[in-house]
This record gives C-alpha cells, sequence and structure tokens, in this order.
C-alpha cells in the first residue's frame, strides 16, 4: 500500500489545484493572493475592463511579479556577467574559414641553450 502526500489549494471552497510539493502549493497560493488584490485595484481602474478581462490581468501580472517590479523600478534587473575572452583576432583562410590568432604569452619555460 502506496501513501501520497497532496497538497491542495482551495479557494473560496472549490479546489483549484493539486500539488505533490508543498513549496510549489504555497506559491501557487500566493500567487493567487497576489491576483486578487491586483484585480481589486484594477476594477478601481478608470478604464472599463471586464470581469473576464481584469482576472486575466491580474492573473499575468501576478505570474511574471519580478518583471512587474523590475518595470515598476522596485527592483533592479539581473546583471548577467559575460564570460571574458582572451584577446584573439580572427584571421581568414583561404578555404574561407575564420582561424583565431593567439594573443602572445610569455612562455616560463627555459631556452634550450639556458638549460644546459
Amino acid at each position: 500500500m502506496a501513501v501520497e502526500s497532496r497538497f491542495v489549494v482551495i479557494r473560496n471552497g472549490v479546489e483549484v489545484q493539486t500539488f505533490m510539493d508543498k513549496k510549489a502549493a504555497d506559491e501557487y497560493d500566493k500567487m493567487l493572493d497576489m491576483a486578487d488584490n491586483l484585480s481589486e485595484m484594477l476594477a478601481s481602474a478608470p478604464i472599463e475592463l471586464s470581469e473576464k478581462m481584469t482576472e486575466e490581468l491580474s492573473i499575468f501580472f501576478a505570474q511574471h511579479r519580478e518583471d512587474v517590479l523590475i518595470a515598476l523600478q522596485a527592483k533592479k534587473p539581473k546583471v548577467v556577467k559575460s564570460v571574458d575572452k582572451p584577446e584573439e583576432s580572427p584571421e581568414a583562410s583561404p578555404s574561407g574559414k575564420v582561424k583565431l590568432k593567439p594573443t602572445a604569452s610569455k612562455s616560463k619555460a627555459k631556452s634550450p641553450e639556458k638549460a644546459a
């Protein structure tokens, strides 16, 4: 006999979604709370929105909260660090392919004259 734990998100007495992971269920519930708050805000907007459009917009904004916070300048965007490549200059070969020339570097190897 197998035992499974399931986490059910219930809104207004209706089962909305079932999760196998408590963290995922909590995140989804939090997103729905944000969508409810956004829906109230959109309902008070000076433009006329249908109930369906208000619901869809509020859920979209709640699902993309990081992007919304960045757009509102409440959060800074993540900076993607680029990998520094060694300085190499391209050189075209007769076949049309580009060959890369590595930059000169000092070698620590001893010359044959000094080794003896």
